[in-house]
């Protein structure tokens, strides 16, 4: 019974994997063959229906940009107030049904996404987002375990009561925003794409849903997940759209809040919008937003040399570079450096980069041609300057797909373009400090970028952790010791960071569910007095 909702085991631990000649293999490579040869027809999906419009684009695969998955079709300004009308027109009848009706939708899309639906989604993820299998896996089991454990909080947050009294009876009605929700989620992550727009909708919201346009493709298996699962018309409306068409939905006066991950400079402009039109909603509009990072490794001289180098490559270069916790700057002490600099530089050139339908490379693409552009501006900058030496990588080829080799690079300047602007691709910069002055090291780390999102320490000496976690204390939204600073699991490591980094709202715990409740207070009184005095 969904009444009993138990706390579940993270699906991180269910990883799968495709040894050559395995069934596995030969399932996901067949779910690979149909979607090469089956390319898609995308409609927006409003009220429950199918809609098609005049204004489609193609979806691309990055490691191989001749290959069209999908043609999907974009929303305009009247698809737009279609939308809203059916979030709104659908918001009452969703807020009313009890709890365990609505978690019951969303624990049904979990083990339909684990089960019948696995293979087809790792493969759209892998095609359309270029994730090697490894990472393909790990996306699709964080949205699973999306679903689950916030299926398991918001029953804890409805059974969170207010105390008791003698004479009257209090409770709290765990109202949802009253209003509609944007969700716009990014193009790195198949799970946040599934998360951004469900989270408000597990406790009683109705969303328009506007994924990153480049993973329209894998979003939409996500859509069809929801709707075998039982989702109602109108709670989540599937509504890609251009931004110049943004102000049909952040000018509405039903607007109610924001389920943000993107660029910083997009999250600002979204919110200046919101801020000159305040006067026009109903309700103050909830801002739940998360950006960008210029993540660290910052390594003491009594770390673990080949486990820091381990957990650089890693950190680094996984899903090339394209994570919001990707390691993309590293402080190594002098004495440890050129031990340090010798594995990663033979490890960065053993790293294996092509198309993911071959299972054993490690990389693949970057997602299209204007991360691509982006990237190796930054690369050409390092190879133009005096201040940098690219110690590994720093090569580029866009005939076929997008591919940049993983690269590192060492600079003198710790406070120089590499070292603090979010780069968002295979791109590693390290900076080496002199070993008595660690505490001056780790002030620069805190001061020298805008960003607060994650962070690690590597070191044996206790006393170093100590002062690292102190003196980084809003460096880092999420701090790793001993690790690379990404890979957090959903309920064991909640998610987000401040500054220039967002909001700060935690992903994947309570924290975030709650920012999308407007409780009410309800006392009723048993026995009233019968005089004045």
């Amino acid at each position: 019974m969904i009444w009993n909702i138990e706390k579940p085991d993270n699906n991180m631990d269910k990883i799968l994997s495709y040894e050559k000649g395995s069934e596995n293999q030969k399932k996901l490579e067949q779910e690979i063959k149909k979607i090469k040869k089956e390319p898609l027809e995308i409609p927006l999906i409003i009220n429950g229906e199918e809609v098609l419009t005049d204004n489609v684009m193609e979806i691309r695969c990055p490691h191989d940009h001749n290959l069209v998955l999908a043609k999907a079709h974009l929303a305009g300004e009247e698809e737009l107030k279609q939308a809203i009308k059916a979030a709104l027109n659908a918001h009452n009848q969703w807020a009313d049904v009890n709890w365990y009706h609505r978690l019951g939708i969303f624990k049904n899309a979990a083990t339909i996404l684990e089960g019948p639906k696995r293979f087809r989604n790792i493969a759209a993820i892998m095609m359309n987002q270029s994730k090697n299998t490894h990472e393909a896996e790990i996306d699709l089991a964080e949205l699973v375990d999306f679903w689950n454990f916030n299926a398991y909080f918001t029953k804890q947050i409805y059974e969170g009561q207010p105390n008791q009294y003698p004479g009257e009876m209090n409770r709290l009605d765990w109202r949802p925003l009253e209003g509609f929700v944007l969700a716009v989620p990014p193009f790195n992550f198949y799970s946040i794409g599934g998360n951004l727009p469900t989270a408000p909708a597990m406790v009683g919201n109705t969303t328009l849903w506007k994924p990153a346009r480049s993973v329209t493709f894998a979003n939409y298996e996500i859509m069809k997940v929801l709707q075998q699962a039982g989702l109602p018309k109108g709670v989540i409306n599937f509504v890609p759209f251009s931004s110049k068409h943004a102000d049909v939905v952040l000018k509405h006066p039903s607007f109610a809040g924001l389920h943000f991950t993107g660029s910083y400079q997009t999250l600002t402009t979204i919110w200046k919008t919101i801020g000159e039109n305040i006067t026009k909603y109903r309700n103050f509009p909830r801002i739940i937003g998360e950006t960008g990072g210029k993540d660290f490794i910052f390594m003491h001289h009594t770390a673990d040399v080949e486990k820091t180098a381990d957990r650089i490559i890693h950190g680094a270069f996984g899903y090339q570079g394209q994570k919001c916790s990707a390691a993309s700057r590293a402080y190594i002490p002098q004495s440890k450096w050129e031990q340090v600099k010798n594995i990663i530089v033979e490890k960065a050139n053993e790293l294996t980069q092509g198309s993911v339908e071959k299972f054993d490379n490690f990389l693949g693409a970057v997602i299209d041609e204007e991360a691509f552009t982006k990237i190796t501006g930054y690369i050409d900058e390092a190879k133009e300057s005096k201040e940098y030496t690219i110690l590994s990588g720093g090569e580029y080829d866009k005939s076929k797909g997008w591919f940049i080799e993983p690269t590192i690079v060492q600079t003198t300047n710790p406070t120089g373009k590499l070292m603090t602007e979010e780069i968002f691709g295979p791109v590693i910069t390290i900076y080496v400090y002199s070993d008595d002055q660690f505490e001056e090291t780790l002030k620069l780390c805190d001061e020298s970028t805008p960003y607060g999102l994650t962070g690690s320490i590597m070191a044996q000496d206790r006393y170093a952790i100590v002062k690292a976690e102190n003196m980084l204390r809003y460096t880092a939204g999420n701090f790793y010791i001993n690790d690379k600073p990404t890979g957090a699991v959903v309920s064991r490591q909640p998610f987000g960071g401040a500054r220039n980094s967002g909001t700060n709202d935690k992903a994947g715990s309570y924290i975030n569910l709650l920012r999308w409740l407007s409780p009410r207070n309800i006392k009723e009184t048993q026995v009233l007095p019968t005089d004045w005095d």
